[in-house]
């Protein structure tokens, strides 16, 4: 089973804003961008802090 094509997707979409509304779906999305940069942190022990200081 490969990847999802564009019409998988627009349904998937549809589907989402018909459960959440259209809203709503920019805070699930901000929500989960979050969860995923929390879990990579967690995962590598790092944080925001430290990935600042190796930057300057």
């Amino acid at each position: 089973m490969g990847m999802p094509g564009l019409p998988e997707l627009g349904i998937i979409l549809l589907i989402a804003i018909i459960i959440f509304g259209a809203k709503r779906i920019p805070q699930l999305g901000k929500s989960l961008g979050q969860g995923i940069r929390f879990f990579k942190q967690g995962i590598t022990g790092q944080d925001d802090k430290e990935n600042q200081k190796i930057d300057q």
